[in-house]
C-alpha cells in the first residue's frame, strides 16, 4: 500500500450486526486449523477493515496462546468483546464453531446411516494440501511481523527443535520462552518490545478502531470485584448445566468429562486428542477407535477449530448410549453437550480474564514473556506445517516409517501452488480453498 493511498482516519464503528454477518462467515471459512484461521482474522480485521491494530491483535493472541483450548476462538471472542461487550464475545464465539457444529452433526448422521462419505473424501482430497500452504503462510506472516531481531528467531528455532526432534510438549516450550521472555525482558529490554505508538502496522493499514493507544471500553476496565462475580457466574453456569443432567448419567458423565477436557487443551486439539481417545474410546464406549479416526479426518477438512472432533464423539456417544428415543435427537443431543462444556472456559477466560489482561498492556515484564511466546509459536507452527506436509505426501507413512507407502507429487505441487497464490498474489485463503476443493472434485472422478 502506497503513502497515499494508507487512510488517515479511523474506519466508523461497525455495528452488532455488521459485526454478526463477518463473524458468521469467518465460521463458514475458517479452514486450515487455528493458524489458518488466526491468519484469515489477521488479515480481514487488522489490515482490511481496521477493527483493531497490530500491536493490539498480538498482544490478545498472546494471551491466548497461554490458554488451555482452542487459541483462534477466544482470539475472535477477545476482540469482539473489546468491540461489542458480553454481547459481541458471546456472538463472535458461537457463530466461529455453529457452522462445524451443523456440518459435523449432519455427517455423523450420514456416516452412520450410509457407512462411508466417499463423496465428501472426493471434495476434499486437493484441500490437504492447500492446508498445508495455509499453515506455512500463517507460520510466515506471524513471523514477519514478530520476530524482529535474532534473538527472538533463535527462540522461534529451538521452538521448532524441541518439539519436532525431540517431542517436547507444548505447555512446556510455552513455558521455556516465557521465562526466556520475562529474563530477557529485564537484562535485554530492547530485544523484546513489541512496539509502540503505532509502529510499523500503522505505515501499512492506517490508524484502526482498537488503536495501539484506544484506552480500554469501560466494560473491559479491570476490577477486582469484577472478576469475582464473572467467575462466580460462569461457576453457577456450568454447575446448573451439570445438574440438569443428572437424570440421565451418559450425558452427565459426558459434560464432565469434556469439561475437565476444555482445562487439558493446552497446546491444541492434537495434544489432548490421547486423552480423548482414551476417555470415550476406552472407557465410557460412546464409539469405536475407527470412528474416532474418522471423525477427526472429516474435521480436519470441515470449517471450525480442530477441537471441533468433540462434535463428533458426542453425537456418536449420544447414539451408542441411547441417550434419547431417536438416534438422530440422540446424537444432536450428545454433540450439543459436548460442544457447550468444551467451549464454556474459553468465554470464561476471554470475559473473565480480558479485562486483566488489557490492564496489563505496554508494561514490558508482562509484554516481554508474551512476545517470546509468540516467537515460540512461529516454531511451533512451522512444525504444524512440517507434520501436516508429511500426512499429505506420505499419507501411508507411519512414525515408524515415515516415507513408507505411495509419495504423492501432485499434491506438492497443488501445496507449491496454493502458497505461491496466498504469499505473491496475495489470494483470498477462502478462494485458494474453494479452487483446491474444485479440484479435488474433478480429481475423484478419475480415482
Amino acid at each position: 500500500m502506497t503513502d497515499d493511498a494508507i487512510p488517515r482516519t479511523p474506519p466508523p464503528t461497525p455495528t452488532l450486526g455488521e459485526a454478526f454477518k463477518y463473524w458468521l462467515k469467518l465460521g463458514f471459512i475458517s479452514f486450515g486449523g487455528p493458524a489458518g484461521q488466526i491468519a484469515m482474522m489477521h488479515q480481514e480485521l487488522v489490515e482490511r477493515r481496521r477493527w483493531i491494530s497490530e500491536h493490539r491483535y498480538l498482544h490478545a493472541l498472546n494471551y491466548c496462546m497461554l490458554l488451555p483450548g482452542p487459541e483462534a476462538i477466544q482470539l475472535a471472542i477477545y476482540i469482539s468483546w473489546l468491540m461489542h461487550g458480553i454481547k459481541g464475545a458471546i456472538m463472535a464465539g458461537v457463530l466461529f464453531f455453529l457452522p462445524a457444529f451443523l456440518l459435523l452433526s449432519l455427517l455423523a448422521g450420514v456416516y452412520l446411516n450410509f457407512g462411508e462419505v466417499p463423496a465428501v473424501q472426493g471434495i476434499f482430497h486437493l484441500i490437504k494440501p492447500a492446508v498445508v500452504a495455509v499453515v506455512l503462510f500463517a507460520a510466515w506472516r506471524i513471523g514477519a511481523r514478530t520476530i524482529k531481531n535474532r534473538l527472538l528467531g533463535g527462540i522461534a528455532a529451538l521452538a521448532f527443535i524441541g518439539i519436532f526432534f525431540f517431542d517436547i510438549g507444548f505447555p512446556w516450550i510455552v513455558l521455556a520462552a516465557g521465562l526466556l521472555g520475562a529474563l530477557g525482558g529485564k537484562l535485554m529490554p530492547a530485544q523484546f518490545q513489541s512496539g509502540g505508538g503505532h509502529g510499523a502496522s500503522a505505515k501499512q493499514y492506517g490508524p484502526a478502531l482498537i488503536d495501539d493507544d484506544t484506552p480500554p471500553p469501560a466494560h473491559a476496565r479491570f476490577t477486582w470485584r469484577k472478576l469475582v462475580v464473572t467467575t462466580l457466574v460462569f461457576v453457577v453456569i456450568g454447575a446448573v448445566a451439570l445438574l440438569a443432567l443428572r437424570g440421565s448419567g451418559d450425558l452427565f458423565d459426558m459434560g464432565a468429562f469434556f469439561l475437565k477436557a476444555a482445562f487439558l487443551t493446552i497446546g491444541g486439539a492434537y495434544a489432548v486428542l490421547p486423552y480423548v481417545y482414551q476417555g470415550a474410546v476406552e472407557h465410557f464406549g460412546w464409539l469405536t477407535g475407527p470412528q474416532m479416526m474418522d471423525g477427526l479426518a472429516l474435521g480436519e477438512t470441515t470449517p471450525g477449530p480442530l477441537i471441533m472432533i468433540v462434535t463428533w464423539v458426542g453425537y456418536m456417544g449420544g447414539v451408542a448410549k441411547s441417550v434419547l428415543g431417536t438416534p438422530s435427537a440422540a446424537g444432536l443431543v450428545g454433540a450439543a453437550v459436548a460442544t457447550f462444556f468444551t467451549f464454556l472456559p474459553s468465554f470464561w477466560f476471554i470475559i473473565a480474564g480480558g479485562p486483566l489482561v488489557e490492564a496489563t498492556r505496554g508494561e514490558l515484564r508482562f509484554t516481554a514473556p508474551l512476545t517470546a511466546i509468540t516467537a515460540a509459536v512461529v516454531g511451533v507452527i512451522l512444525n504444524l506445517a512440517t507434520f501436516f506436509a508429511w500426512l499429505t505426501f506420505w499419507p501411508q507413512g507411519t512414525p515408524a516409517a515415515p516415507f513408507a507407502g505411495p509419495f504423492e507429487p501432485l499434491l506438492v505441487v497443488v501445496a507449491l501452488a496454493a502458497f505461491v497464490a496466498l504469499w505473491k498474489y496475495q489470494v483470498d485463503i477462502l478462494r485458494v480453498i474453494g479452487a483446491c476443493a474444485l479440484l479435488g472434485l474433478g480429481y475423484s472422478f478419475f480415482l
